[in-house]
């Protein structure tokens, strides 16, 4: 929140705190209205103590509305800046934290959670001290016309005060379980439309309509639950904001008989009986409201207060350019307690093409992600360029390392704006040129609207081949240094993979290539192939050296082409 945020909202409250005495003037002249005109019967003062309480309620009103539009401005504001850092914390957070949280939740804390945020700025706050204020101001000013009448009042007030105390104890965990429920259906939520496409193929609608309509009856009566708690202390809270002001009357009216009280002064109390009652009323919804807001709060500063793990040392230094050196040294890697890579080495020298094979859940994958420090490495080292990944800056590591995967996200954008996604300087002719080196302008021509075609979220609209293709002319957009293509052409036919492989291998840029890949035709020209099994390099070698040992190499080399023994090399 910065300066200009806080004087508004102190402003704001000043003038709460402000139009709080200023209810005290009205009762003061309607006491001088009942006693001195009409138990005087003198009408002089009429006119004017009626024009100074409609200037009183004006002026009131008018400083409310400033503070409501200064409050609204000031909230909206925080919760702008708000949304804005905690959005940069999304985006600079490390993998582990999304592989902890869910979508859903994330995107509650966004919306749902940052709402509740703006209502305790806009509304809460200031009707807190409204109730405070205002009870305050009145026991004071009530005290002066009779503390005897005042006195018996506030008495009552504690009782009103132990029912709220009851009623904040039981809702708080209750809010924290409505919370997380409306997390779940969130999540529920964006799973489905996210894997709309996975639903429809498994003709899975009816099951997934049935569980997102268990998690929306779970928050429906997780809501129940809490407005039901609420409605059992109601009625006490009512009974006895309402019998104060029988008691008022009541008492009052005794006091009159018996000469402590006038009818003017009765009428005060009349007046301002409210102020000691509704306060105390207004307590139950403040502090469900409240609870609402302290709930989400800590989700939104758990989010805020976030730190990802991987970010630039200290001692990082500065790399103006790549030259596309990789080497491995005895890299051992694991998540929690599941080991993914062990004692993984290999060098690849600027320009050469290493390959990477091997079965699923054998850490192919992980190669990259360590590359490009997703994750730090549990041991051993990767060096880029001779020097630590862990001591380059992340924002020059990773521009100079361009990745195309074969489960590819495009944007809801123009193609021209997804190819161009890593470097926005680029012309359209040379959007094209990469475009035509993945073999890609093609079929981008025949779009309705070209390369202005805006192509839907996550590609909506293109084959796999040819979402495939456009995330590799991203890649090649940016000129990376190292090149990781990881099933980059699983989706392409045989003719287009030949072409891409050419245009790869004369690109107008040095390079190094990481290719992970299952087919034998990705691979065999590579300089180094690796063979992974178990998270450990159990071959390397090239296309030949492989064929002669005889191993994994070999045996995938066979059944992909239909060879016999004879045949093989």
């Amino acid at each position: 929140m910065d300066r200009t945020c806080h004087i508004r909202h102190i402003i704001a409250l000043c003038i709460s705190v402000f139009t709080g005495l200023l209810l005290l003037v009205n009762p003061a002249l309607s006491q001088r209205l009942i006693d001195d005109v009409i138990v005087a019967r003198n009408p002089d003062p009429l006119l004017g103590i009626l024009a100074i309480m409609l200037i009183v309620k004006l002026g009131r009103e008018g400083l409310r509305y400033l503070m409501v539009i200064l409050l609204e401005k000031d909230s909206q504001h925080v919760i702008y800046n708000l949304r804005v850092e905690l959005f940069e914390k999304l985006e600079y957070n490390d993998s582990r934290f999304f592989d902890r949280h869910r979508t859903g939740d994330l995107m509650t804390r966004m919306s749902a959670d940052l709402d509740w945020c703006r209502h305790f700025l806009s509304y809460i706050d200031y009707r807190i001290i409204d109730a405070a204020c205002t009870f305050l101001f009145a026991c004071v000013y009530l005290f002066l016309v009779n503390w005897k009448m005042a006195g018996l009042l506030v008495a009552v007030t504690p009782v009103l005060l132990i029912i709220t105390k009851l009623f904040s104890a039981h809702v708080r965990p209750r809010f924290v379980t409505m919370r997380e429920k409306l997390s779940e259906m969130n999540t529920a939520a964006q799973e489905n439309i996210a894997g709309n496409r996975v639903v429809r193929a498994f003709a899975r609608e009816d099951y997934e309509k049935e569980r997102f309509d268990a998690k929306n009856q779970a928050y429906r009566d997780s809501n129940l639950r809490i407005n039901k708690l609420w409605l059992s202390f109601f009625p006490f809270i009512e009974m006895l904001a309402n019998g104060m002001m029988l008691l008022t009357v009541f008492v009052g009216g005794l006091f009159i008989i018996q000469g402590e009280l006038t009818p003017g002064e009765l009428s005060i109390f009349t007046g301002l009986s409210w102020a000691l009652s509704q306060p105390m009323r207004e307590l139950g919804n403040l502090l469900n409201d409240l609870q609402r807001f302290s709930t989400s709060a800590a989700k939104v500063m758990e989010l805020a207060m976030s730190k990802p793990s991987i970010v630039d040392r200290p001692d990082a230094l500065p790399h103006p350019s790549m030259q596309g050196k990789i080497e491995f040294r005895d890299v051992s890697f694991q998540i929690d307690t599941h080991r993914i890579l062990s004692h993984v080495s290999f060098t690849a020298m600027p320009g050469q093409t290493i390959a990477v094979m091997g079965p699923t859940g054998s850490g192919k994958t992980s190669l990259i992600h360590l590359m490009a420090r997703f994750y730090d490495v549990t041991d051993g080292s990767i060096l880029i360029d001779d020097c630590d990944v862990r001591q380059w800056k992340l924002k020059e590591l990773r521009g100079g390392i361009g990745a195309a995967t074969q489960e590819v996200f495009l944007f809801s954008d123009t193609v021209e704006g997804n190819i161009a996604f890593g470097d926005q300087d680029l012309t359209l002719n040379e959007v094209k040129d990469f475009a035509t080196r993945a073999d890609a302008d093609e079929f981008i021509a025949h779009l309705t609207e070209g390369y202005d075609t805006i192509i839907g979220e996550r590609g909506v609209g293109l084959s796999g081949g040819q979402r495939q293709r456009i995330a590799l002319a991203r890649a090649l957009a940016i000129r990376p240094s190292i090149l990781v293509m990881d099933d980059t052409t699983s989706a392409v036919d045989s003719e287009t993979e030949q072409y891409i492989q050419h245009e790869l291998r004369h690109l107008p840029f040095p390079c190094t290539k990481f290719i992970i890949a299952q087919r034998i035709s990705s691979m065999r020209d590579a300089d180094q192939i690796l063979v992974l099994r178990d998270g450990c390099i159990a071959e390397h070698g090239t296309h030949e050296e492989l064929l002669a040992l005889k191993g994994y190499y070999y045996q995938t080399y066979m059944l992909q082409y239909g060879l016999s023994e004879k045949e093989a090399v």
